[in-house]
């Protein structure tokens, strides 16, 4: 279940203003995070910048998360994911939108962007459902946290902006808590804390009581996303970064 959880901070941290000029982040970028159930290792997850491609004749930036279980862990919940990403160049509506799911439970999701009639198909294995309505500006989850690097932080922000995954538009708020410095397997950050609002979030946020999201990213340019914390009724999960390739400067956890 933990997968779900980090995808989260993709659905709701979504900025609509501030933005900072150029792009915090190149080609073949690449961040590894290490995920904790309660006090298990219980994961990774990858998230990568391909080069430029296009989609139907229009150039798109190529954002992909892989998450993956241990080889402990797939001996009760063996969990594979790939998500694809694309967006215009300047990250200001997706294109299109691809999640591959396998393990217990199986998806070939594809969310096609129509921005034309202002609308997205979603699709599983095939089968269509209704197209749904789009605001200006709606992204997709994944891309959204490439939307918030190119953001000017602050203390006491708030962010807002349309996000869809195909199935409903929501729209995803956030604020900046504080700064403060942490230690992240033995380097030190100087960082953003930031607490996404819940409340348009469904399945197990919905059902618990109190539940709570808090995200730190680095205070400098690349505004990069360096661990994330959450308490729900099932129990505690925290993603840290073990790796970074920018793009070709490679720092690991010890």
């Amino acid at each position: 279940m933990m997968h779900k959880y980090i995808l989260i901070f993709f659905f709701c941290l979504l900025p609509c203003s501030g933005q900072a000029g150029s792009l915090p982040f190149l080609d073949n970028e690449k961040l590894k995070f290490r995920i904790r159930w309660s006090f298990i290792p219980a994961g990774e997850v990858t998230l990568e910048i391909a080069p430029q491609t296009a989609i139907e004749n229009q150039e798109a930036r190529h954002f992909i998360l892989t998450a993956r279980t241990y080889e402990a862990i797939d001996l009760i919940y063996k969990f594979r994911e790939r998500i694809d990403s694309y967006v215009d160049p300047e990250i200001t509506q997706s294109l299109l939108y691809k999640k591959v799911q396998t393990g217990k439970n199986k998806r070939d999701v594809q969310v096609v962007f129509d921005w034309k009639k202002n609308k997205a198909q979603y699709s599983n294995f095939g089968n269509t459902q209704e197209p749904i309505n789009l605001l200006p500006g709606t992204i997709d989850p994944l891309s959204a946290l490439y939307y918030l690097r190119l953001m000017a932080l602050d203390t006491g922000t708030h962010f807002q902006r349309p996000v869809t995954d195909g199935k409903k538009v929501v729209h995803g708020q956030a604020k900046i808590i504080r700064r403060e410095n942490i230690n992240v397997f033995g380097t030190t950050y100087d960082t953003y804390l930031l607490e996404p609002d819940m409340k348009d979030v469904k399945g197990v946020f919905e059902k618990s009581k109190n539940a709570k999201m808090l995200i730190w990213v680095t205070a400098d340019k690349r505004r990069m996303l360096v661990k994330l914390k959450s308490k729900v009724v099932v129990g505690s999960f925290v993603a840290e970064l073990i790796e970074h390739n920018y793009p070709a400067k490679k720092v690991s956890a010890p």
